[in-house]
């Protein structure tokens, strides 16, 4: 009732889609600028040997901030061919996935934006103030994802294939009633897990960009800010292969999920799951909820 204190719902938007789509692009935004802000620290200090953990782990702790930021708006996809997954599963609207995915792709390209402001002077001193794909002082792989000289296309579109179907295959079980679901507090770092894993395992080819938004916000980013049209042709037109082959693989995952699991599981929920659910209090309501048979968030990156 205090005049002088603003009322958070005066500023609360009325239409649900445009909240989760808010979330997303926000989630998509601090995803980029924690992975991105790493790899253009590590780039332009010239010290890459031994540096490439930091990139990984900086990568994680982005998806979790994100999934914590979002999960409750949004369901945090950060993602679209996770968001194209979700729609074929029937858990988010088709009405819903343009403007998921366009939100996506937006977050990504200011948050490349935002670190190439903040690296712009580091940038263009490693670079000799000439902003490039190729040669040892490119600068182009700080913000999109680009093969290595040995990999061919069919090479990279399998990499992506694989890495994608691997993320969604592990992390499509986690709310999973039937199948000892992970706790909701517990679900942002153990999909951070998860993506710790592959990009720790399979990001040497061309990246593991796991994720259309990731790769093209920023890479429309570097055609706007000087790099020119070098970022979509180069590599043999290499630009469609971390767009496409992330979709396939995502689909990929979620069919074996589906097919190797989630339709051999029992009809009814488990009646008792093992207790190892007493970290916190938060995560003992958890518990609570789902004896009620409540269904919890889904979540996913």
């Amino acid at each position: 009732s205090n005049p002088t204190m603003l009322n958070p719902r005066l500023l609360r938007v009325r239409s649900a889609l445009i909240r989760q789509c808010m979330a997303e692009f926000l989630g998509t935004f601090v995803l980029i600028l924690f992975g991105l802000s790493a790899a253009a620290q590590v780039k332009t200090s010239r010290e890459t040997k031994g540096q490439t953990l930091s990139i990984h782990l900086s990568w994680a702790v982005g998806v979790m901030s994100a999934t914590y930021l979002t999960k409750g708006i949004s369901g945090a996809h950060l993602n679209p061919a996770v968001s194209l997954c979700f729609c074929i599963l029937g858990k988010l609207r088709w009405g819903q996935l343009l403007p998921y995915c366009v939100s996506q792709i937006f977050g990504a390209y200011v948050g490349a934006a935002l670190v190439y402001a903040l690296y712009y002077d580091a940038i263009m001193e490693f670079s000799g103030g000439v902003l490039t794909v190729y040669g040892p002082s490119e600068t182009a792989s700080i913000f999109a994802t680009y093969p290595t000289e040995y990999l061919p296309l069919g090479g990279g579109f399998l990499d992506q294939v694989v890495g994608t179907g691997t993320l969604l295959l592990c992390i499509l079980s986690l709310t999973e009633k039937r199948n000892a679901p992970a706790p909701p507090d517990l679900i942002a770092p153990i999909v951070a897990g998860v993506v710790l894993g592959i990009i720790m395992s399979m990001s040497a080819n061309c990246g593991a960009a796991l994720n259309p938004a990731r790769d093209l916000g920023p890479r429309l980013l570097t055609l706007t800010a000087g790099w020119g049209t070098e970022v979509f042709t180069s590599f043999n037109y290499w630009f469609w292969v971390p767009i496409v082959a992330p979709i396939i693989g995502a689909l990929t995952g979620t069919s074996l999920y589906l097919i190797f699991i989630e339709w051999q599981l029992p009809d009814e929920p488990q009646e008792s799951h093992p207790e190892i659910f007493s970290i916190s209090p938060s995560i003992k309501q958890s518990v609570a909820l789902w004896e009620k048979e409540e269904e919890p968030k889904s979540t996913c990156f």
